[in-house]
């Protein structure tokens, strides 16, 4: 079973109404993996990435659910812009580069300013802890110490270890993701 197709039967066992619209957000800093992941999630070649200059949605249609994640680019001039996609956002995914230290404390501010906006208030986050097969990779625990993970109390939050790369650990996040929404939705 795909990737794509175990989120989809998640989705369906999920379902609460004939057309439930889930909008997930997919942010984080420029080549922390966002588009690979996205493009993992629909089952699409990941072998020519670029990076993102804007934003990418991939919408899926499947008994009685829209699923639409939109994938923003993560270059400092572009994330003012990222505000005018917060509304209706059901769950905020953030993706952090696991092997690039150096911009922790920068993802760390990022982040936090993100759970302070109005219009994300209370919505659940899941942090993909991208790129674990390197081995440079800091650890989910070092990775949540590092980032105060641990001051979140007004949402659900789960951080995740995952490689887009070879999809590791994607349908796990993607699980919580699911069963999150629905908490969150009622």
């Amino acid at each position: 079973m795909s990737l794509g197709s175990g989120l989809l039967s998640i989705l369906r066992r999920l379902k609460q109404s004939s057309e439930q619209e889930v909008r997930l957000l997919l942010l984080g800093l420029d080549n922390a993996g966002k588009t690979t992941l996205l493009k993992q999630l629909a089952a699409e070649d990941i072998s020519h990435i670029t990076p993102t200059h804007g934003f990418n949605i991939q919408c899926v249609q499947s008994s009685g659910f829209k699923l639409n994640v939109w994938d923003i680019g993560g270059q400092r001039k572009i994330r003012p812009y990222w505000r005018n996609y917060f509304e209706n956002t059901d769950v905020l995914i953030y993706v952090i580069d696991s092997s690039d230290k150096k911009r922790l404390e920068e993802t760390s501010l990022q982040l936090f300013e993100l759970l302070d906006e109005d219009m994300l208030a209370a919505v659940p986050l899941l942090i993909f802890a991208n790129k674990q097969d390197l081995m440079t990779a800091s650890s989910v625990s070092d990775l949540a110490e590092c980032l105060r993970l641990h001051t979140i109390r007004d949402r659900m939050w789960q951080v995740q270890a995952c490689s887009a790369l070879t999809a590791e650990g994607l349908q796990d996040g993607m699980t919580w993701v699911c069963k999150n929404i629905t908490t969150h939705k009622k």
